[in-house]
């Protein structure tokens, strides 16, 4: 591989899991475009800016470039992408990570108890996944080298927080699937991998381990850092077998691990396995195109 700085997009990268893992891919040197609809704070529930994780992502030795992109809006996303080809020339790395998160998803109630606005996660999220990969897809194949990653969690394989947070994420990671079949049938050396990150110690979530320790403290000493997944996704990229990984979903702790990569206080982060009893799926090879 080329020893010219990688071209990553981190979509949804104003704070939590976003945030931190453009971050980690400026510590490697990374080129890292972050975007997301947050330009000052009070532009959401949660405070964070684009810019503000551009700057973090060039602080840690890489070179963060923030741009203002509504994920809900194809336009926009093709704008950015054609931004960034025309700038760099090419994609190495595309983490779809923008949702349209809601402080209402974890609120009490079943379902229909709660705003209809907390399905919007399905769309801005999965579908918004499936565009911004549509355009960088083209250019990874020509390039014949790219990695796309879907950030996702063992809530797609149990309950967690309702319909709306289980179908984004099983969508995901069928979606990394189904891309990974069409990459391999391509013969580009293209991966698409969905990651199962852990409990992360993002703004939010701390936020409500503070708010409910009764529910949340069992977390307390158990979390994985938002960088850590940006870590894992360097690894896979750099792995002279990356192809095998291509349409697989991983734990990211257990994957972090068997490359050597630790986390916060030097430490491996615990797998989701343990505690949910989740493991990631295994799809048929029956195909039909």
């Amino acid at each position: 591989m080329s020893s010219s700085p990688k071209i990553a997009i981190v979509t949804g990268a104003s704070r939590g899991a976003g945030r931190g893992i453009a971050r980690a891919l400026g510590s490697h040197g990374c080129t890292v475009y972050v975007t997301g609809r947050s330009q000052n704070d009070g532009d959401a529930e949660m405070p964070g800016t684009i810019h503000a994780t551009a700057q973090e992502v060039t602080d840690a030795g890489g070179k963060g470039i923030a741009i203002r992109c509504d994920h809900a809006d194809d336009d926009q996303v093709k704008a950015m992408i054609d931004q960034v080809i025309a700038e760099q020339g090419r994609i190495d790395i595309l983490v779809n990570n923008a949702c349209a998160i809601s402080n209402a998803l974890t609120t009490p109630g079943q379902f229909w108890e709660k705003p209809i606005h907390v399905g919007d996660m399905i769309n801005v999220g999965v579908r918004s996944g499936f565009v911004a990969s549509w355009y960088a897809a083209p250019h990874m194949v020509r390039q014949d080298r790219g990695l796309i990653v879907f950030t996702s969690s063992p809530g797609s394989m149990h309950y967690c927080y309702g319909p709306a947070y289980g179908a984004h994420k099983a969508g995901l990671d069928k979606m990394a699937f189904d891309m990974g079949v069409d990459f391999a049938d391509a013969g580009a050396t293209v991966a698409a991998v969905s990651i199962w990150m852990g409990a992360l110690a993002t703004e939010r979530l701390l936020a409500m381990m503070e708010a409910m320790p009764d529910q949340l403290g069992h977390l307390e000493g158990k979390l994985e850092s938002p960088d850590y997944t940006g870590h894992v996704s360097w690894a896979l990229l750099n792995d002279p077998d990356m192809m095998r990984f291509n349409g697989k979903t991983i734990i990211g702790a257990e994957v972090g691990r068997d490359y050597g990569i630790t986390d916060m206080a030097g430490q491996f982060p615990p797998s989701v396995r343990t505690g949910t009893g989740a493991v990631p799926p295994e799809y048929a090879p029956y195909k039909i195109k």
